[in-house]
């Protein structure tokens, strides 16, 4: 046989290649990366390439210092089991798991041909645990895009500001949005291997990574240019009050933190010290540090605090999907009374209800609007049951008012699609609280889009019919944002852009609806007054 014939036949007839000599398909699990060949695995609908490195190891001189490329390897690498995920505590106090050595990514593609959509998720926890191998993204798969999981730096580990740990900028902190940074760059170089299109990138996450994406969108260096859309599930708290620190107050507290907690003085031995610490050590200590782990003005990250920027509009202009829950702080009630009961002298009741509001108000009772708070919130309008109350309040202070913020502000260079998720039979594997229902609670929507483990939460089993067609409309609108920059497909309730009407589509099982009265529902006149 010519040997053009048998080049024409293995084009044009891939399916005849077992019967000629030394033409094949390729392995659609065999995938050739910059830094070496990959070999994935497939389950039912999908294929998925797990533990992927994007940077160096973190470990030794290279803690807390911004991610390295990673090495490349020759022999190809068995792509089918998860990497380790990074330091953090587990339930008892003195326990952590994970690795320093925690950069890895997974890769989770269609079986359909390319070029699709990409989206990257940031995973949530506060910026201090949480881990990529959680989030079984096969109902996004299955609207045919490609979904990137990403592990990142948390705790001390990932955000640990020191004048120490400066580099030739004087920056520090931020480690973990800088390794996010480093797999949106590995996204760019090597998605296409896989089915992805690098030009169609979404980032997107909730809690911690729904703040992680309006930190990229705020940081018009490092992040300019790997992203084209963006979606933020309740990462509006990261705005609230005075917002970020500078680069200068986090390096100065860090710089106490170390020397109080860990042991190190800030001298000249100071960054050694630092990096030659246990990681239980590390992890074990860093609460009492780094209560709220947030990124800082480090001048090489963000240069500018995130609200400021968005309110400035100078922030990476692209489509945004945004939004909360209807409940966001039930679930938080119980861990806030724990911590504050001892202070207070009482459990959260009626009578110690103004002390509890007072304490999470920087010890001041009223709101920005000058309004008793007690007043705004009074416990006759929800059932006479404090802890409800408290949430309501805390809900609307912390996540509601600052979505709504988030969203008017970036709506007035790019588009908006706004959502309050509101299904108050979410299921939720919390310890129950006999005083109240739960609710469309923090990170209650998480399940209607990957399948979570059942020690995290539930699975898909738990959802009801209702909910199930729920999240399948949710997985939908999430996929069509990522492919087009509009969520709007046929056979789903219209989502209108967020514009002057305040137009918010409800989601909620078997009756998504859009509102216009988000702001008045969580009484946003008192907590963002002249929006």
């Amino acid at each position: 046989m010519k040997a053009t014939t048998k080049a024409f036949l293995c084009a044009s007839a891939l399916a005849l290649a077992p019967l000629l000599a030394g033409c094949s398909a390729p392995d659609p699990l065999t995938v050739k990366t910059a830094q070496g060949t990959v070999h994935g695995a497939e389950t039912g609908a999908m294929r998925q390439f797990l533990g992927i490195p994007y940077a160096q190891p973190p470990v030794g001189d290279l803690r807390w210092v911004a991610p390295q490329a990673p090495a490349s390897f020759t022999a190809t690498r068995d792509a089918t089991a998860f990497g380790a995920h990074c330091p953090q505590p587990e339930a008892a106090p003195t326990n952590y798991s994970g690795s320093e050595d925690c950069l890895f990514l997974n890769v989770y593609t269609p079986k359909t041909a390319g070029a699709h959509a990409v989206m990257v998720w940031f995973h949530g926890g506060a910026f201090y645990f949480g881990r990529s191998e959680s989030y079984d993204p096969a109902r996004l798969v299955a609207q045919d895009v490609v979904v990137v999981t990403v592990n990142y730096r948390l705790g001390a580990l990932g955000f640990l500001a020191h004048p120490a740990l400066k580099d030739g900028d004087g920056s520090s902190g931020n480690y973990g949005l800088l390794d996010q940074v480093a797999s949106l760059r590995w996204v760019k170089a090597n998605i296409a291997s896989f089915g992805g299109d690098p030009n169609n990138v979404t980032i997107f996450g909730q809690s911690a990574g729904g703040a992680s994406v309006l930190s990229h969108l705020a940081s018009t260096g490092a992040s300019a240019g790997l992203f084209h859309k963006a979606i933020v599930e309740s990462g509006g708290y990261i705005l609230t009050g005075a917002g970020i620190p500078t680069g200068t107050a986090a390096q100065a507290s860090g710089a106490a933190a170390a020397a109080d907690l860990f042991g190190c003085p800030n001298d000249a031995n100071a960054a050694r010290c630092l990096r030659a610490l246990a990681v239980d050590l590390i992890v074990r200590k860093q609460p009492a540090a780094l209560t709220s782990n947030r990124p800082n003005i480090d001048g090489r990250f963000l240069t500018k605090d995130i609200k400021a920027a968005l309110q400035a509009g100078t922030f990476n202009v692209v489509p945004v999907l945004e939004g909360s829950t209807h409940d966001e702080f039930t679930s938080f009630v119980g861990t806030y009374e724990r911590a504050l009961s001892g202070t207070i002298g009482a459990p959260l009741t009626a009578a110690s209800y103004p002390s509890y509001l007072a304490a999470v108000n920087g010890g001041n009772p009223r709101t920005p609007a000058q309004n008793s708070i007690t007043s705004v919130y009074p416990l006759a309008s929800y059932g006479g049951s404090a802890p409800v109350a408290f949430a309501a309040a805390l809900t609307d202070a912390s996540f509601a008012c600052n979505r709504r913020l988030e969203a008017k502000a970036i709506s007035a260079k790019a588009a908006v699609y706004s959502y309050e998720f509101n299904d108050p039979a979410a299921p939720a594997a919390l310890p129950a609280d006999p005083r109240f229902a739960y609710k469309a609670y923090h990170a209650s929507e998480v399940q209607y889009l990957f399948t979570l483990p059942a020690r995290q939460n539930v699975d898909a089993q738990s959802l009801s019919a209702g909910q199930q067609a729920l999240a399948t409309d949710m997985a939908g609108y999430w996929a069509r944002f990522a492919m087009t920059g509009d969520p709007n497909g046929a056979g789903r309730t219209g989502w209108p852009a967020f514009d002057a009407s305040e137009r918010v589509l409800q989601l909620a099982p078997g009756a998504s609806t859009v509102i216009t009265s988000f702001a008045s529902d969580h009484k946003c006149s008192e907590w963002t007054p002249g929006l």
